[in-house]
C-alpha cells in the first residue's frame, strides 16, 4: 500500500476500499479475515475502521476536562524539575539528516516522562477512543503533540491511515505500544505495518527514573519524584522494506519487541550501576 492510498479523507460509513484490502486481503493482517473471526476471537474487521467516540453521561463528560487539567498541571510541576540524560540520540540525528521522519515506540508506563521531554515537537500520537483515551488526548494536545484516534481494538486501521498521512506531511508519529489496556509489555504490530507502508524507520526507547512511584494500574504507570534524574535510552532504528512479506513483517515485529525489552532493562537498571559502569554503557549506547 502506497502513502497516497492512506492519505485520504474519511467520512462516516463504510471504510475506504484501500484500507479494506489492508485489513482483509493483505499478507500483513491487522484485522482477521471474516472467515477466521469466529475461531480467532477477533472483532469484526469494521471495528478497525470505527473511531467514533463513545457516548457518555453528562457526569463522565464533565470529568474528562477536569482530569486532563489536573494531570497537566502535575506533569508540568514535576517535569520542570527532572534532569534528563539522553543516550542513543545519534540514531535520530542520522535519520533526520536523511530528511526522513520517525515512528517512535515505547511502553505506556513511561508516558509521563516522555510527555514532558517531548513537548512542543509536533509528534502525532495514536490514542484510544475510550474514556481514558479522551482525557489523555486532551493532555497530550496541551503539551504540543498531535493526536490520531485509534487503538488495537477499535479504529486501528483508521488511526494508521492518519499516521501515514502525517508522516508524508513531515511529522513524526508515536505509539505507546502496549496500550490502551495491555497486555503490559507486549508490543502491538502497528508500527511494523506503518513502517512497511510509509518507508519510515521505527525508533524504540525507554525512560528510566532514579526515583519513581509505580501505580497499581494495568501498565504499572511510573510517576517520577520531583528533582529525580531520568535516563532515556534509544535503540538503533528498525527498517521494514516496503515490499516485505508477512513473514518479514512478523520478524520485524519480534525484533521491535526484543529491542523494547533491551532498552527497558538498560534504562531501569541504570541508576543501580556504578559510575564506571555507566561511563562504559554511555560509550556503547552513544557509539
Amino acid at each position: 500500500m502506497r502513502p497516497a492510498e492512506f492519505g485520504i479523507a474519511f467520512t462516516a460509513g463504510a471504510p475506504p476500499e484501500s484500507l479494506k484490502r489492508l485489513a482483509i486481503g493483505s499478507p500483513i493482517l491487522y484485522a482477521m479475515p471474516e472467515s477466521e473471526k469466529s475461531t480467532a476471537g477477533q472483532p469484526p474487521p469494521n471495528t478497525h475502521f470505527d473511531a467514533r467516540l463513545p457516548k457518555y453521561s453528562l457526569w463522565r463528560r464533565t470529568q474528562i476536562p477536569i482530569i486532563a487539567a489536573i494531570v497537566s498541571v502535575g506533569v508540568r510541576l514535576i517535569g520542570c524539575t527532572l534532569r534528563y540524560e539522553i543516550l542513543g540520540w545519534q540514531h535520530a540525528e542520522r535519520i533526520y539528516a536523511q530528511q526522513r521522519r520517525i515512528i517512535w515506540t515505547f511502553w505506556h508506563c513511561g508516558i509521563l516522562g516522555v510527555l514532558y521531554w517531548g513537548r512542543n515537537r509536533g509528534v502525532v500520537v495514536l490514542h484510544s477512543t475510550n474514556f481514558d483515551g479522551q482525557w489523555i488526548g486532551r493532555i497530550i494536545k496541551k503539551f504540543g503533540f498531535g493526536t490520531a484516534l485509534g487503538s488495537s481494538t477499535r479504529g486501528g486501521l483508521r488511526g494508521l491511515a492518519e499516521l501515514e498521512q502525517r508522516l508524508s506531511e513531515g511529522r513524526d508519529v508515536g505509539f505507546t505500544i502496549d496500550g490502551p489496556r495491555g497486555p503490559r509489555f507486549v508490543a502491538k504490530p502497528g508500527p511494523a505495518i506503518l513502517a512497511r507502508s510509509s518507508g519510515c524507520p521505527i525508533e524504540v526507547f525507554h525512560v528510566g527514573y532514579e526515583h519513581a512511584k509505580k501505580l497499581n494500574t494495568w501498565d504499572t504507570l511510573q510517576i517520577p519524584r520531583p528533582f529525580s534524574r531520568v535516563v532515556m535510552i534509544f535503540a538503533p532504528p528498525i527498517e521494514v522494506p516496503r515490499d516485505a512479506d508477512r513473514e518479514t513483517v512478523e520478524a520485524k515485529h519480534a525484533e521491535m519487541q526484543c529491542e523494547l525489552e533491551r532498552v527497558q532493562s538498560a534504562a531501569e537498571s541504570w541508576f543501580g550501576l556504578s559510575e564506571d559502569e555507566r561511563r562504559l554503557a554511555r560509550e556503547r549506547w552513544n557509539a
